[in-house]
């Protein structure tokens, strides 16, 4: 049974937190309320979780402090968190840009946390690699992807696009700012599609509906009784390149007219209800485009190759090196006395002067194979872009360890999951032999 750290001291919260798992027998987490500042930062530093509670409008603990915290090591605090908060404190959006910098995947008002709590970990649970993949080797030369299939089911569509914008923010491809705008346009997005495109609510249904105080929830549920209307879907799919990652929504709706839409957007007020998704979406796009039927929308975003990740604590005193496009890093051969931390930047690894990897910040540690092997170098490491890396000597790293005893459980982890990666990789290879 895994622990799931939920830093929270309200009653109430925990009482419909505890609820919420009861309806789920059987289910594989043993809850861990954490309520003290000592103990919330022990859980965080030496548990090492990958996803976190955090109750953000908890008047007894002072968040900032636990928030400021992660942001100072956030290459190793860096789970994934649900939001909780009460909707007579704080706003959604409010939160999300305050805490833009850290990985809030979603915000749960409290009264959705009955329903929707467990339904958020397990989904995220289900794709953690994909979000938070820190393999050493990747290999990027290709690209990535990845795909979700959505219900009709609005309260779940902050999750998602929180996936989609963090999977983003975790590859330094955006910054934090665009972050949170690239995060809320995916959520309206995929928000419109539901309404307007599987349920066929129109523009002016959803306007009488909200004169009379019917929610949008409401109104997509008394849709989907419908059993043609609950079997549609939302296709979310998402594909990163090298210089731009698109984002694909696709519907099962009768589609719309899209030159005749965007003419009346245009004409409307910039603050209008209506239409927020698509304007949200153009502020931060390099470009849209739709299918011609228009139950499809592609969100084309052009990658940010200037952010770089900050410098952990235990590093921040170090030598910093800035390279070149095309400067040798590493060089196969050579004595490994040394390895680096990824700031900024990508990098091209070449075996036998053949690429086979590209590494990131995501990535962390450039020739740390070697390092920590009193090895040559097994491969040469070229600078695809500019970059920013710390250098980091043998006598540097273990004072780091000592000061910092949790860095090496953190290490120890990332090794331990190159191995299991590994293990999977040769398997595949004999199965596929054996066929």
């Amino acid at each position: 049974m895994s622990t799931m750290g939920i830093i929270n001291s309200d009653p109430d919260v925990k009482e419909r937190v505890e609820y919420a798992f009861r309806q789920v027998p059987g289910h594989a987490y043993d809850l861990l309320f954490l309520t003290q500042k000592e103990e919330i930062l022990e859980f965080l530093n030496y548990a090492l979780p990958e996803l976190v509670v955090i109750n953000f409008s908890d008047p007894a603990i002072d968040i900032d402090e636990i928030v400021d915290h992660i942001q100072n090591d956030k290459w190793i605090l860096n789970f994934g968190i649900i939001g909780l908060f009460s909707h007579k404190k704080h706003k959604e959006e409010e939160l999300l840009k305050k805490y833009k910098a850290i990985n809030v995947l979603t915000l749960l008002d409290n009264f959705r946390l009955r329903s929707h709590l467990v339904k958020n970990i397990q989904i995220i649970e289900q794709n953690y690699q994909l979000i938070f993949q820190r393999e050493f080797t990747k290999n990027l030369l290709n690209g990535a992807s990845g795909s979700f299939t959505i219900e009709n089911d609005l309260l779940g569509v902050p999750l998602f696009a929180g996936i989609g914008a963090t999977i983003m923010a975790q590859r330094g491809l955006i910054n934090p700012d665009s972050k949170m705008h690239l995060q809320l346009a995916l959520a309206e997005l995929i928000v419109n599609a539901i309404e307007h495109g599987n349920c066929g609510i129109s523009y002016d249904e959803k306007t009488k509906a909200l004169e009379q105080g019917i929610s949008p929830v409401d109104l997509i549920a008394e849709k989907c009784k419908d059993p043609a209307i609950r079997a549609k879907k939302v296709s979310f799919l998402w594909e990163i390149k090298a210089d731009r990652t698109v984002f694909i929504i696709h519907d099962e709706g009768q589609g719309f007219d899209v030159k005749a839409h965007l003419d009346k957007l245009a004409k409307q007020n910039e603050y209008s209800l209506h239409g927020r998704g698509i304007r949200m979406a153009a502020g931060i796009a390099h470009e849209i485009k739709y299918n011609s039927k228009g139950n499809q929308v592609a969100l084309i975003i052009t990658h940010d190759m200037s952010v770089e990740h900050e410098i952990p604590i235990g590093f921040s005193k170090e030598q910093t090196v800035l390279v070149k496009k095309g400067e040798t890093v590493l060089k196969e051969g050579e004595a490994g006395d040394y390895l680096y931390y990824i700031s900024s930047g990508t990098y091209e690894v070449y075996l036998n002067d053949k690429p086979v990897g590209v590494l990131s910040p995501q990535d962390i540690f450039l020739g740390e194979m070697s390092f920590l092997l009193n090895q040559r170098r097994s491969a040469t490491i070229k600078a695809a872009s500019p970059g920013k890396l710390i250098l980091l000597t043998q006598k540097t790293f273990v004072s780091v360890i000592r000061e910092y005893p949790h860095y090496g459980i953190f290490l120890s982890k990332l090794l331990a999951r190159r191995l299991v990666r590994s293990n999977e990789q040769t398997a595949a290879r004999l199965n596929a032999a054996n066929c």
